[in-house]
């Protein structure tokens, strides 16, 4: 029980430690992106994530975006799911294409190819399943934006990941994809 209580508390340490770390680098990076021409910007996300080990998870999304142009980004993408005894992390930079439609409507391929971590700590006693993996990760998938102001956007996200995590001999089948459906908010130049 305890360990069990010290590995939660790990995963949440962890998964708090790089949510402010990708704070404290949006701070540290705004002064320099308004320099630059306001090319930097932001997004966050959460939603759920199906087809995983554990079924499907609650996910947090964040990305950061540099426009190359006004309709080409580039930047990293993190996606976390820290619920139940199911902890993932994955990490991508993503190439994305805007394509800035009339009436404030926004549609956003992307593609990247990163990391993805995955631990499992299920049970108690000798059926306890305690694995973990790490894999390639290929996210591909497209977002919806309404354009609710000159930089900030409502935003609708549907990532098929790709990815090939195998926590056997404690489970048999291997976690080759997920889908995740997430809403957020893009904040751009």
């Amino acid at each position: 029980m305890i360990r069990h209580i010290a590995t939660t508390f790990s995963r949440w340490t962890c998964a708090a430690s790089l949510v402010a770390f990708l704070a404290v680098g949006t701070v540290v990076s705004a002064p320099r992106a308004q320099a630059d021409e306001n090319r930097w910007g932001f997004g966050s996300d959460l939603g759920l994530t199906s087809g995983m080990v554990n079924g499907t998870v609650f996910t947090l999304a964040f990305s950061a975006d540099y426009y190359i142009d006004r309709n080409f980004s580039i930047g990293p993408m993190m996606q976390i799911s820290p619920m139940s005894d199911l902890f993932q992390v994955s990490f991508a930079g993503v190439g994305r294409y805007h394509f800035r439609l009339n009436n404030g409507i926004n549609l956003v391929p992307f593609s990247g190819i990163g990391l993805l971590h995955v631990d499992l700590d299920r049970g108690t006693g000798p059926g306890r399943i305690d694995r973990n993996d790490t894999s390639w990760y290929i996210p591909i998938g497209v977002s919806l934006e309404y354009q609710a102001a000159h930089n900030l956007a409502l935003s609708s996200t549907l990532i098929v990941n790709l990815h090939d995590i195998d926590l056997s001999p404690s489970i048999s089948e291997n976690d080759h994809t997920s889908v995740a459906l997430l809403f957020g908010f893009r904040f751009g130049p």
